[in-house]
């Protein structure tokens, strides 16, 4: 019994551990290597890219959302290259191959890694535009990096049903439930079984999904705190965006509700002119890899092209009513 007691105390000390990795000292400069890129603490991130043939039109930087990593863009990159655009997406700090997987970073270092890597994509392609293309988790650190004075050389932010549930649009038993969990047993990690949400209706990706190594299966609860401060960043941050900024987002979205998803389009200060968004009736949250995920890569690939021409999904026009019903 005294070998069993001491077992459950040394589970018990371990999940009330906070355990964080942001960014460390500044020891060299950002770099781009073979297959990844190094920050400027020296930690070394995978990087992906898909590229076209010849030279590319424009470059996208995709970021992953939570619990996935670079990979997530494979499909849609590989369309994109096709299509003259030139894809790169590398594995946030905590996440797949990158530093401490599993283990959240801060906002600060997320926001800074994506400005520092776009710095480099800009110093690699000087004469292309670059756009950022922001999934869900990836969502909100593109408008926290953005926000204010934009990362060198970007034209534009893409967002794919960006996390911007941040606590204020939460109900106050989810945020008391996460702070008592916060403030116990950081270190918990639940896996989510059981809550009946449904990301995509591409089920075979989906399985895929849940066969692959790198893609995070359970949560620290100081994962989720971390990943909530972001969320109420990016909230606070939506009237900040000064670039053109394309919102995608999915009817059918069962992960980040439709209310403060809606909120922060109306917040961004452009809205209807540089700025604007679509509506997929057949939508779920991952958009960019749903059984329709053609159509919103078709519509992105349209957006850089010709940013103010309607989009050949005409899910912008969805989206514009939309926005007529709620305000």
């Amino acid at each position: 019994m005294s070998r069993f007691s001491a077992l459950i105390l040394l589970v018990l000390v371990s999940a009330c551990a906070t355990q964080l990795y942001p960014r460390g000292l500044t020891v060299m400069q950002p770099v781009i290597e073979p297959d990844s890129w190094r920050a400027d603490d020296g930690a070394r991130l995978p990087l992906r890219s898909w590229l076209p043939e010849g030279a590319p039109k424009a470059v996208v930087l995709a970021v992953h959302g939570m619990n996935d990593y670079s990979n997530a863009f494979d499909a849609p990159g590989k369309v994109l290259a096709a299509k003259g655009i030139a894809t790169y997406a590398y594995d946030q700090r905590g996440f797949g191959e990158g530093p401490h997987p599993g283990f959240w970073s801060s906002t600060a270092t997320m926001a800074g890694d994506l400005r520092a890597v776009a710095a480099l994509l800009h110093a690699r392609h000087p004469q292309v535009p670059l756009y950022v293309l922001g999934e869900s988790m990836g969502g909100a650190v593109a408008m926290v990096a953005a926000a204010g004075t934009p990362p060198p050389g970007v034209a534009g932010l893409i967002l794919s049903a960006p996390a911007v549930w941040g606590r204020s649009s939460m109900g106050v038993f989810q945020s008391a439930a996460l702070w008592l969990a916060y403030r116990v047993a950081p270190g918990w990690a639940p896996t989510g079984r059981g809550l009946k949400i449904q990301p995509s209706d591409n089920i075979e990706m989906l399985r895929a999904l849940s066969r692959d190594p790198l893609v995070i299966k359970a949560t620290r609860i100081d994962a989720i705190h971390g990943l909530v401060d972001l969320m109420d960043a990016a909230q606070e941050d939506a009237g900040r965006i000064t670039l053109p900024v394309l919102v995608l987002y999915g009817e059918k979205d069962e992960i980040i509700p439709a209310d403060p998803t809606w909120d922060a389009i109306r917040s961004l200060p452009d809205l209807g002119r540089g700025q604007r968004a679509a509506l997929y009736p057949n939508g779920w949250h991952m958009l960019l890899r749903d059984l329709q995920a053609r159509v919103v890569v078709d519509d992105i690939a349209a957006w850089i092209e010709a940013p103010a021409a309607p989009l050949p999904s005409g899910a912008d026009r969805r989206a514009q009513e939309k926005l007529a019903e709620i305000r």
